[in-house]
C-alpha cells in the first residue's frame, strides 16, 4: 500500500496527538458475536465519538496467524469484522481504523523491541506457560512441542502495536493485563538504552464491563462453541435463542433473574425501565418460551438496522477497503516519521557521503 503524506496531514495529527490515545486490536479469526458487541465493540464505538480521545482500532491480522493457518478464514474474518464495526457506526472521521498489515512500521518496531526484550520475560507469559503445562500434563518429553515462535513472541508484537502510537490507555480484559505490563517493561528497557521515545501504556480495565453468557450458560466464546453471531439472519437468530439453556421451573413458578442466561443477555440490550419490568415478570413466573420470545424480539429489533447496513457493506467490499486504507494513511502519518526517529536512535541510518 502506498500512503500519501502532506503538510495538512501532519498538521492535523500534531493537533490530534494532544488528545488521549486509546488503542484496541481485534484478532481476525472469527465472526463477531453478541458477547464481542456488548463487551468490546459497543463501548469502543461510543469512544470513537469522543472528541477528547484519539482512538486507534485495528484488525490484528498478523496476530491471527499465531492460531489460525486457514488463509480464507483470516480473509473472511477481516471482512466481517470491518463490516461489523462500520455498520454499527464507528466514527472514522475521529477514530483511526486500519489493518495491522497495512502499517509495516509495526513489524519493524517489533524486531527492535525483540532485541531488547528478555527471554525470561517471555517465559513468564501466561499463554506460553499454559501451552508448556499442557505438554507436560500430556506426558510430552519436549515441553515446547508444537509451540511456535509466534505464540512465544506474541507479547512483543502486541507491545509494538501499542508503542508505535504511544497509546496512553489500552482497554483489555483482566486476562490481558500481563501483556500491558510486558509492554511497559519492554518500553522502559528501550528508553533506558536509547533515550526516551515511548510513553509507558496503562491497562484500562472496565471493572463492571458486560460479559455475556452463551448458549450453555458459560461465557460466550468461540472456544466453547456457544456463541450467537452478531448479525445472524432473523430465522437463525430465533433458533439460537431457543437453544439457550434454562432450568426446569414451570410457567407460573417464580424465577431468579440473577441466575439466568436469558435475563443476562436481555439486560445488556434493555433500558433500566425495561429491565425492571422483566424482573417483575420473573417474579410472576414468566415461562421460558415466553422469555425466549421476548429476548429474540428485543435483540432483533436492536440489531436489524445495523444488520441491513452490514449486509450492504458485505456486498460492497471496495468501500470497506477504502475505509481501511484511509485509516492506514492516517496511522502511517505517525508511524513513518516515528520509525525514522527510532532507526536513528538505534544506529540504523544512511552513511553520510
Amino acid at each position: 500500500m502506498s500512503a500519501t503524506f502532506n503538510t495538512n496531514n501532519k498538521r492535523n495529527f500534531l493537533y490530534l496527538m494532544n488528545k488521549a490515545i486509546v488503542l484496541t486490536g481485534i484478532t481476525t479469526t472469527g465472526t463477531p458475536h453478541l458477547g464481542n458487541y456488548v463487551g468490546a465493540i459497543r463501548p469502543a464505538i461510543a469512544a470513537s465519538k469522543d472528541a477528547n480521545v484519539m482512538p486507534f482500532y485495528f484488525l490484528a491480522d498478523y496476530h491471527a496467524l499465531i492460531k489460525c493457518q486457514e488463509p480464507e478464514r483470516v480473509r473472511q474474518s477481516s471482512l466481517e469484522i470491518a463490516a461489523s464495526w462500520l455498520a454499527l457506526g464507528l466514527d472514522t472521521s475521529n477514530a483511526v481504523f486500519y489493518r495491522q498489515s497495512d502499517v509495516p512500521e509495526i513489524m519493524e518496531l517489533a524486531w527492535m523491541l525483540t532485541c531488547v526484550a528478555s527471554k525470561g520475560l517471555m517465559n513468564r507469559a501466561h499463554a506460553y506457560k499454559a501451552a508448556v503445562a499442557d505438554n507436560e500434563q500430556g506426558g510430552e518429553n519436549d515441553p515446547d512441542k508444537g509451540i511456535t515462535m509466534g505464540l512465544f513472541s506474541y507479547p512483543i508484537l502486541m507491545a509494538a502495536d501499542i508503542l508505535m502510537f504511544n497509546a496512553n490507555k489500552v482497554p483489555v480484559g483482566k486476562d490481558q493485563i500481563q501483556h500491558i505490563e510486558m509492554a511497559r517493561d519492554i518500553a522502559a528497557r528501550f528508553n533506558h538504552i536509547y533515550g526516551e521515545h515511548f510513553v509507558l501504556p496503562e491497562a484500562l480495565i472496565e471493572e463492571h464491563g458486560a460479559t455475556l453468557a452463551g448458549l450453555d450458560g458459560r461465557k460466550m466464546s468461540k472456544s466453547y462453541n456457544n456463541t450467537i453471531p452478531l448479525f445472524e439472519p432473523e430465522k437463525k437468530l430465533r433458533k439460537l435463542v431457543n437453544k439457550i439453556k434454562t432450568n426446569s421451573l414451570l410457567p407460573g413458578e417464580p424465577k431468579d433473574p440473577e441466575d439466568c442466561t436469558l435475563f443476562s443477555i436481555y439486560q445488556a440490550f434493555a433500558t433500566p425501565h425495561e429491565v425492571l419490568e422483566i424482573r417483575k415478570r420473573y417474579a410472576d413466573g414468566i415461562g421460558w418460551g415466553d422469555m425466549k420470545q421476548v429476548l429474540f424480539e428485543h435483540i432483533n429489533d436492536h440489531i436489524t438496522p445495523a444488520r441491513e447496513r452490514y449486509e450492504a457493506l458485505l456486498q460492497a467490499p471496495e468501500h470497506i477497503e477504502e475505509q481501511l486504507l484511509e485509516g492506514a494513511v492516517k496511522a502511517r502519518t505517525i508511524s513513518v516519521p516515528f520509525i525514522r526517529e527510532l532507526r536513528k536512535a538505534v544506529g540504523i541510518s544512511r552513511i553520510s557521503l
